[in-house]
């Protein structure tokens, strides 16, 4: 099974020949503590709409939770503070539970300024705040409230010509016109089940759109959904918190019952009349996507079936009131959803990506659907449309071409054959974004060992300036740890279809001969995920962290993970929780192969799917994984979400043999080793409920494990204090079964 073992290391940049002389080692407080070993990581990374400053999202030294915005000025090639988010709100923040989930299903944690929008013409920016809207001058740095209401102001944005500021209240959208100061409600009937403007739980959380209105370009109309909730089954759920308990009436849509009901309206923004789009018969569907073509009368949106085995990209005319399907996709098992679809200024063509041949790539389409042709292609994926250059007749991409362990930026011809050709340089993962006029691009780079690092590059990839160096120099909090970082080694393994998976391991610097050390196999397995890159990630410090205590820390990822290709994800549909444990047993079968390998002090550690894998594992293949930390794991899939868990599993009415061999309930009996699971008692995506059900099994069969709940938490439990404790009994989980003394 391992005849084809393949090893490598990835080189490391220069600036680790520098180092302090006397290295620090790592401690629990210090990976969670200010300031960041980030060092200097700005998100939110954009160019100012007249390209004259890059702006970004930066926590402050003294607190990396809360953000200001922060510019570089590309005429005087300086950094500096552009909006203090104290001087626009200093107070605690209180946010409606609405806004609480939707930055829940955002991945947004923090305080200050976590979201902004530019005006049209550069001159402005508009921060949600606090529920209120806050308008900012650039010239005179003055700001101003918008909005000063009771209700929650959300999902705020400038127009395309930057005239007006729409926004969501109490359910209904509405605008305010910027020269006049007048606010207008284009929706009416908002208001308990019923939502305008508002994406689903199941768009937010599982299709990643995180909005339900779209403007059209002349600032005429704006397409929005309406949703109608009532369908959707009922249930209370709880939030424990350290001093009282809230109950929740949500609508949760559970794997195999109803959806939210959908229509998609057209509203006029003069006289607030709203024109229905005919969505066919069949209304069990889901609205993925929207968008309007450069004509400003048609609206694109990507209707998808229940199954999510069929995808149409319809054509909408406003004037006319036809439609059109301009393709469709199809799949045997499940097609992925993405957001590669740019309509270009010649109004005859778009481009627009598939995974038809296997593997994600770009074709040229044009607007009355006929293909014209596939510009990229090959075993490998595209990641996403950065920009087309009409004009030059060039596309520019992120994808994986060199190496699945790497993103780099590409071009391609768009109108003829011709190769795609790496931008950026190898060695570093690379986070792009192109300038509107394809001049230009922000990198953002790092490796594993190395923080991330923000240049401004010309298209070519030449270097023009850095927006922030972060520098490994004596002043960066890392430096005082860098010379005891390990350098993890990489390489591949067969899966059982022959497959190639890639794997990392993080060792102890020093290996002392003869000795056997314990590893621990961290894991996420689940889809829509990698973790073996050669990138930045914060997480990564724990596992320097394992390894300066003396564990082997392996990382593979399975088959049914991200950023391989259809065919690499496909083994998991209809059945989770087999394939993906195969082959983490291969990797376990591998390190045993290893003489520095302790066998019989292997265990697992994931959390949320990686909890679920956790689990599988520890019930599947007690014989390979001696002790097991679950954290947030799915425990049974009917419980979980329609969109998610019918993208892999089916409905439960055709599949119900595949849901039950899916749950970890029927494999408890096999638990051998010592088992944790710890679980946030706020949880409003793995609810808590899967936890507790778990309990329960395991106590009823009297089946010893440790548990460790958090109040209040969700499912990332979030928060400084929060994830030093969750790491502290994580390592002294391990440290006790393992025999493990703390350094």
């Amino acid at each position: 099974m391992h005849s084809r073992i393949k090893h490598y290391t990835i080189a490391l940049p220069l600036a680790f020949a520098s180092v302090a002389a006397n290295a620090e080692q790592l401690t629990l407080e210090r990976l969670f503590d200010d300031p960041s070993l980030s060092g200097k990581a700005p998100v939110k990374l954009q160019f100012s709409p007249d390209g004259s400053r890059v702006t970004y999202l930066q926590g402050k030294k003294e607190d990396y939770n809360r953000y200001d915005l922060w510019e570089y000025n590309l005429k005087d090639n300086t950094n500096r503070l552009l909006v203090d988010s104290a001087a626009l709100f200093s107070g605690p923040e209180n946010l409606s539970d609405e806004e609480k989930a939707r930055r829940e299903r955002q991945r947004i944690f923090g305080r200050g300024i976590l979201e902004y929008k530019w005006s049209k013409d550069g001159k402005a920016l508009l921060f949600p705040l606090n529920g209120d809207l806050y308008y900012y001058e650039i010239a005179s740095g003055k700001s101003k409230k918008l909005t000063e209401t009771e209700a929650f102001e959300t999902d705020a944005r400038f127009s395309p010509k930057g005239n007006f500021v729409s926004f969501i209240r109490e359910q209904n959208l509405y605008t305010i016109n910027l020269k006049s100061g007048k606010e207008t409600q284009l929706t009416k009937d908002g208001g308990g089940v019923i939502k305008n403007g508002m994406a689903e739980f199941v768009a937010q959380e599982e299709m990643s759109r995180m909005t339900g209105y779209w403007w059209s370009g002349d600032e005429q109309q704006i397409a929005f959904t309406r949703i109608d909730e009532s369908p959707v089954q009922e249930a209370i759920r709880n939030e424990i918190y350290a001093e009282e308990v809230k109950l929740f009436n949500q609508r949760y849509p559970y794997t195999g019952t109803a959806n939210v009901e959908i229509e998609l309206g057209v509203v006029k923004i003069n006289d607030q009349k709203v024109d229905w789009i005919d969505l066919g018969e069949d209304k069990d569907i889901y609205i993925a996507r929207a968008n309007w073509l450069k004509d400003n009368k048609t609206l694109s949106y990507q209707w998808q079936n229940r199954s999510q085995q069929k995808l149409e990209l319809r054509f909408y005319d406003t004037k006319s009131k036809k439609q059109q399907v301009a393709l469709t996709e199809t799949s045997d098992t499940w097609i992925n959803l993405h957001f590669d679809l740019e309509f270009l200024k010649d109004k005859k063509h778009f481009v627009w990506a598939s995974e038809r041949d296997g593997f994600k790539h770009l074709y040229l389409y044009r607007t009355n659907g006929q293909l014209v042709r596939q510009i990229t292609k090959g075993e490998w994926i595209v990641e996403s449309l950065q920009g087309v250059d009409e004009k030059k007749g060039i596309v520019y991409f992120s994808g994986r071409k060199d190496t699945p362990l790497e993103s780099h930026l590409y071009s391609v011809p768009l109108f003829k054959e011709g190769d795609a050709k790496r931008i950026t340089e190898k060695g570093s993962f690379h986070k792009v974004v192109l300038a509107k006029d394809n001049r230009t691009f922000i990198d953002k780079a790092s490796s594993v060992n190395r923080p991330p690092a923000v240049a401004l590059r010309k298209v070519n990839g030449e270097f023009v300036t850095w927006l922030e160096e972060n520098a490994l120099d004596n002043q960066h909090p890392l430096t005082p740890y860098l010379s005891n970082l390990a350098t993890p080694e990489y390489g591949t393994l067969k899966a059982e279809d022959g497959q190639t998976m890639y794997y990392r391991l993080f060792k102890p610097a020093k290996l002392e001969s003869g000795k056997k050390y314990p590893v621990i196999v961290n894991v996420y397995g689940g889809p829509h995920a990698q973790r073996v890159t050669n990138s930045w990630r914060s997480k990564n410090l724990y596992f320097q962290y394992l390894a300066q205590q003396g564990y082997v820390i392996f990382q593979l990822d399975n088959r049914g993970s991200y950023n391989r290709g259809k065919k690499f994800e496909d083994p998991i549909y209809k059945h989770l929780g087999e394939v993906e444990v195969a082959d983490q047993i291969t990797g376990v079968e591998f390190l045993r192969t290893l003489d520095y390998v302790d066998p019989e002090r292997i265990g697992i550690y994931g959390h949320s799917y990686g909890g679920y894998m956790a689990l599988m594992t520890m019930f599947k293949a007690g014989d390979y994984f001696k002790a097991g930390v679950s954290g947030a794991p799915v425990t049974d899939w009917a419980l979980y979400d329609t969109h998610y868990t019918e993208r892999y599993l089916g409905h439960p009415d055709t599949n119900a043999k595949g849901y039950e061999q899916s749950a970890v309930f029927p494999y408890a009996d096999g638990l051998k080793g010592p088992l944790m699971i710890y679980h946030g008692m706020a949880d409003d995506n793995v609810l808590f409920t899967h936890a507790t059900k778990l309990f329960k099994q395991l106590q009823d069969e009297v089946k010893p494990f440790e548990m460790m709940t958090y109040p209040g938490s969700k499912h990332s439990l979030r928060g400084k204090k929060v994830q030093t404790h969750l790491h502290q009994t994580i390592t002294d989980f391990f440290n006790r079964h393992f025999d493990v003394d703390p350094k």
